[in-house]
């Protein structure tokens, strides 16, 4: 909401509405896809034993839920939102060079090989994650609803490319961080591993990891 509502409308002015109001209407943007979104970059960091059954059951969701509006709600007006995404893309760029520069720049110069990044695992997470719901709002005629095919896809492309990568090793840290003292059923570990050597465990945790962290709480 800082940012879509904040920056983006109230300092910037890159968005408009018609038929709705835009705080309500961003609010439940963030509650509903944002909050989903970061909830499934989570269960991907974390390599839960059951992040199949958890992706699945957010991207059916991502997918129908735009559908299930068109067909049952569609005697109500039609909400449009103009974004002018262009117009700030430069810089969620510079955002995401910084991000992932600090990235690069740290793995050059950990020796430990064990305690190093892995990028393309994040820029993978990053991509999939925004693809998720941008095809699903797409595919829901949300998504550039009056733009051309190439358009769209390019849009598509972008937008997956970018708007959530440029947070991704940022959210890693956050990841990394919490879960070198507290589990996942948010009681302290036994042993604060610290911030480097969660990144040597988090590494060599396979799909499904199995070896949950609540093991080890206190």
């Amino acid at each position: 909401m800082i940012v879509d509502y904040g920056i983006f409308h109230l300092a910037l002015g890159t968005r408009s509405i018609e038929n709705g109001d835009l705080f309500l209407v961003l609010l439940w943007m963030s509650m509903s896809y944002g909050m989903t979104n970061f909830a499934l970059i989570w269960i991907w960091l974390d390599k839960d034993e059951h992040y199949i059954e958890y992706t699945a059951l957010i991207w059916i969701w991502w997918i129908c839920c735009p559908l299930l509006t068109s067909t049952f709600a569609k005697e109500d007006a039609l909400i449009k939102i103009q974004r002018t995404t262009g117009a700030y893309h430069g810089y969620m760029a510079m955002i995401m060079i910084v991000s992932y520069f600090a990235a690069i720049i740290y793995n050059l110069t950990q020796k430990d090989k064990n305690k190093k990044f892995n990028i393309p695992w994040l820029f993978l997470l990053g991509v999939l994650a925004q693809l998720g719901w941008e095809a699903g709002l797409l595919i829901g005629g949300i998504r550039s609803a009056e733009f051309d095919p190439f358009t769209k896809i390019m849009t598509l492309i972008t937008n997956s490319l970018v708007e959530t990568n440029l947070g991704l090793p940022a959210i890693y840290c956050i990841y990394l961080l919490y879960t070198s003292k507290f589990t996942e059923d948010l009681k302290k570990r036994e042993a604060n591993v610290g911030f480097y050597n969660r990144i040597a465990e988090n590494n060599a945790a396979k799909y499904p990891r199995k070896n949950k962290l609540r093991e080890n709480a206190a």
